[in-house]
């Protein structure tokens, strides 16, 4: 069974995003020092989940959205 290129492309980034959160867990748990409450455990979710969800946006914006008016698109001027 071979995968579209949408879906495999999806599976990819979807992949790299969890790859990524876990890679910043790590990396803030060992930089965090010890020992760990559940507020510090809060703090180092948080800010992978926010990493990885601004890697998604520049990632979506930056392949998916290709185009010159990203956030608004001009209007067709119907004054003539």
């Amino acid at each position: 069974m071979k995968l579209s290129s949408g879906l495999g492309r999806g599976l990819l980034l979807g992949g790299g995003l969890v790859l990524l959160f876990v890679a910043i867990v790590v990396v803030l748990a060992k930089v965090m020092p010890g020992p760990h409450s559940p507020r510090d455990y809060l703090v180092i979710g948080t800010l992978a989940t926010f990493a990885s969800m601004a890697v998604l946006f520049v990632v979506l914006i930056s392949t998916s959205m290709k185009g010159s008016d990203i956030f608004f698109k001009r209007r067709k001027d119907d004054s003539k």
